[in-house]
This record gives structure tokens, sequence and C-alpha cells, in this order.
């Protein structure tokens, strides 16, 4: 049977707090981000089940998964699995990996599986490109890696861009919650900046919801959001319409493109083989 995944959309980061701090290079998290870790160990209900991490190989996700599931790490000799997928769909160096070398600096003596994180990885062309039809290849790739797992319960801690793609739930992405490094304050009118006008995500920093796999899907490994999960963000709020979410999802993306967070196409891109 497939794995229930439980997504988490990473942590406060530096990045998050000025647009000035979008020039940052794979920022770490600032300390109420580390906070808001503390608190998803406390909240997040399924720690029993959880026998799988897996997180972006960018510095604010790992540490993200590294605090918020410490315990579980620790108790069940788990280490976080570097999964590339799963990194941020702008080129903008705030959404931009390190260096193989670099991140295996960076956490060196942590529980910390880079396998996966080979070099190119953070290169933004190719199958890394920030263009719509990359971003859902490597979604795909993404959901199909987990659905092969035998684990039961994992983890999967990510970004608030690509959890749109990842999940095909548009829900929000015109919502200001901050598309990873678009969350600043203040916005600027002299700068032509205006909240309604940029990019959004519908995941707030630490949220966590909870997903089961379509068996009907096929190779495309969509994922249904369990009713328990739904019940405790949403209530009884209605679930949109397979017409109202491509509306949205038609949306983010010329919104994105048209604010530089998203290429338009990406020559003679090439499908690369599967994690």
């Amino acid at each position: 049977m497939p794995p229930r995944i439980h997504c988490v959309r990473h942590a406060q980061g530096y990045h998050n707090l000025t647009v000035a701090n979008h020039n940052m290079h794979d920022p770490l998290l600032t300390p109420f981000g580390e906070e808001q870790c503390r608190e998803l160990r406390s909240s997040f209900p399924y720690h029993s089940a959880v026998d799988l991490v897996v997180a972006s190989p960018i510095k604010r996700t790992i540490y993200t998964a590294l605090i918020g599931f410490s315990n579980d790490l620790a108790s069940k000799d788990l280490k976080i699995v570097a999964l590339p997928e799963l990194q941020e769909t702008s080129d903008l160096p705030c959404d931009t990996g390190s260096s193989p070398e670099e991140v295996a600096r960076e956490f060196r003596g942590k529980p910390v599986d880079l396998t996966l994180v080979q070099e190119g990885w953070n290169s933004k062309k190719g199958k890394w490109a920030p263009t719509a039809k990359a971003i859902e290849n490597r979604a795909r790739e993404a959901r199909r890696w987990l659905m092969s797992r035998p684990e039961k319960d994992i983890v999967v801690v990510t970004h608030g861009g690509f959890l749109h793609y990842f999940t095909e739930d548009w829900t929000g992405s015109n919502r200001f919650q901050g598309m990873s490094c678009t969350s600043i304050s203040p916005v600027s009118p002299a700068a032509g900046l205006t909240l309604e006008a940029l990019p959004g995500t519908g995941w707030a920093n630490t949220e966590f919801r909870s997903y089961s796999f379509d068996a009907g899907s096929g190779d495309n490994a969509s994922l249904v959001e369990t009713d328990e999960s739904r019940r405790r963000r949403a209530g009884t709020e209605k679930p949109l319409t397979k017409e109202e979410m491509l509306n949205l999802k038609q949306t983010a993306h010329s919104t994105w493109e048209r604010h530089g967070f998203q290429q338009k196409a990406e020559p003679n891109y090439q499908v690369q083989s599967k994690v």
C-alpha cells in the first residue's frame, strides 16, 4: 500500500523579511523560524507513525526538518533524505541551493543523507529549470519516488511555491503568504509592489497537510488530501471544482512569470532520468 504523505512548508527564513534579502543565496532560518520549528515539533500529531523524513536540499528546509522532527530522527535512528526534486521553483538566489560540497559542510555530523544531491542539482537548467513544464515534471518524479517507497508515513519538507505543483492544489496561490522569497515587509508602493500584485502561496510557514495517493492517477501519482487534514485547515469549506483549480493554476503561472519567479520556456528542455 502506498504511503501517507505529510507535506510541510519550511519555517521563516531571512529571505522572508525584506525584498533585499531575495539576493541572499540559500538563506538560513531566522530565530523566529527556529521557534516555528519547535512549535511544529509540539503540534504535529503523527510523530509516532513517521518512518521517513524527506526534504529539499535547500538549507532552510533541511533545518526545518532537523528541528521540527528531531525527536523522530533520534528515537528511530532516521536520517533526512535530501531530494533535489523538492527544491523551490524560481532561480532567484534565495531559491537556489548550494553546491553538494557546501551542503555537505553545512550538515556534517547531522542525520542527513545527501546521496541524491549530485553536481548540477542547483543549476536551474534543464530538468531543474524554473519553467512550468520542468517543475511539473520534477514534481511528478518526486511523487512517483515517494509512492514507490516501502515506508508508511513520510514527512516531506519543501517550499510554498513548489507545494502547489507537488499537490496539484492551487488553492490560495493568489494569497499573499509569501511564495518562498516573496514574503516581504514592508511592501513598497514606490517600487510598484502591492500585496495584491505579488505572487503568493496558500501555505503558511511550517503549515502541514496530509495526503494519500490517488489509486486511479496512474504514473502521475497524484495526491489527495485526507479528510482529517482538510477539516483541520478548511473546516467545512467546499473544495474547488477541476475547472476552478485549472483557472487558479493558469493565473498562478502567468503571475509568477510576470514577476520573474518562473520562466515562460526553457530552450531544448529534455526530461532527465528519474531519481
